[in-house]
């Protein structure tokens, strides 16, 4: 009997040994999974090229081969649309050339000679992405596809696009002897956040891609046309913004759309993110990028207003007798705290760039050097450091005026 009771506490020992140990390690599963669950990998998108962007700063948030050339496809129209607000008016009437009107599908099916407004091409290419209506309306805003281009690409180089390449206004593959029509996903991103945030027409621009349904006729009133909008993003996510589709045999599926969220803005671009059947590879990834966006990152204020150092002053007086040691002189920052999109991990790093000595007489507000705030070695905000006060230059008299001062009290000889 004593030999089982041994065995039986030695085998509740070792039961207990063994549930205590498995607890631990599955403590150990939770917590790593915990760690792991906000992240977001490369592998874990089906598109080949994907990035992820704060639309107020610009900033890459996550990109997947987010520099790769690739085709574009019909996400070429964000461009079209903005050149056209920017550069044409909502009440021109467009004529519609043989070029225009034999453009293969998806198309609206307008005619050679045809009038239609400006507007309602607008709509008719950014809700159902019309090729016809594409070409109708560079024809009209840049004299032919090929002086329309031109403008594009002028337009790509200003907003530093400088991996981007139109040749077609509807985003049909094409080649010619500078190159193919193509882009980035970061250069998409940026064209994108141009039409939602810095364009004097972003209004218009949100407007047309926001609306679901719009039927118009031609400027003399014939024919009945209806355009639905396809994005679907604009019903999966609250906060949706604005988006436009795309595909080509050579493109692939592609996508680039916007949220607004809590007074956060993020532009998704995918490029290449499947072939038939499978369209809704590109849904996935938005969402997936989004959610991470929605999840991680969060404005933070950061606060300059810390001690800003000192700098040594050759030749200067700093209260008591001028001594020939270079005098101390504090620097300050005249700047409000400003927001940051930032992870929860992430941090901004301050530089104070200052001389180690300069030359009196200095005078209170003059710029001494700068303050660099940055985020991955990636510049957000620089400012002056002035001086926080002024300094005289020590002279002879100065020191004569500081023994008279300090030996003979005026108002006692009074």
């Amino acid at each position: 009997m004593k030999g089982k009771r041994v065995i039986r506490r030695r085998m509740k020992a070792f039961v207990l040994t063994v549930f205590f140990f498995l607890l631990s390690v599955w403590n150990v599963i939770l917590a790593e999974a915990e760690e792991t669950s906000d992240e977001i990998t490369a592998s874990e998108l089906y598109a080949r090229s994907a990035v992820l962007m704060d639309a107020d700063s610009g900033r890459i948030l996550f990109a997947k081969n987010g520099e790769e050339k690739l085709a574009m496809a019909s996400t070429t129209k964000i461009m079209t649309c903005i050149l056209a607000l920017e550069n044409g008016s909502m009440s021109d009437q467009v004529s519609v050339s043989s070029n225009a009107a034999s453009q293969p599908a998806v198309r609206l099916g307008m005619r050679e000679g045809q009038k239609f407004f400006l507007e309602d091409l607008l709509y008719s290419l950014m809700l159902e992405s019309h090729n016809d209506s594409a070409v109708a309306v560079a024809e009209h805003i840049g004299g032919s596809v090929e002086g329309f281009a031109s403008m594009m690409n002028q337009k790509a180089m200003e907003l530093e696009c400088t991996d981007t390449y139109f040749i077609t206004p509807n985003g049909l593959d094409a080649e010619d002897e500078t190159g193919f029509h193509h882009t980035t996903a970061e250069n998409l991103a940026r064209i994108m956040r141009y039409c939602i945030m810095e364009s004097g027409k972003r209004e218009d621009f949100l407007k047309i891609t926001q609306t679901q349904e719009h039927d118009f006729s031609d400027c003399e009133g014939n024919g009945s046309y209806q355009c639905h909008n396809h994005n679907l993003f604009l019903q999966m996510m609250e906060g949706a913004l604005s988006g436009k589709t795309g595909f080509t045999a050579d493109a692939g599926y592609c996508y680039v759309g916007a949220l607004q969220r809590d007074e956060r803005t993020f532009i998704v671009a995918l490029l290449a993110c499947g072939w038939p059947n499978n369209k809704g590879y590109k849904w996935s990834d938005t969402r997936k990028l989004m959610e991470y966006g929605l999840d991680n990152y969060e404005y933070r204020q950061i606060d300059i207003s810390k001690d800003t150092g000192s700098v040594l002053v050759e030749n200067g007086a700093a209260g008591g007798f001028p001594g020939t040691e270079a005098a101390e002189l504090k620097v300050e920052v005249n700047a409000e705290p400003f927001r940051v999109l930032l992870r929860r991990d992430e941090d901004v790093s301050v530089f104070c760039d200052l001389p180690e000595k300069i030359q009196a007489p200095v005078e209170k507000g003059q710029k001494i050097g700068t303050m660099t705030c940055s985020l991955d070695g990636i510049e957000l905000k620089t400012y002056p450091l002035t001086a926080a006060k002024s300094m005289e230059e020590r002279s002879f008299q100065l020191c004569l005026c500081y023994i008279r001062d300090a030996f003979f009290n005026v108002s006692d000889i009074i």
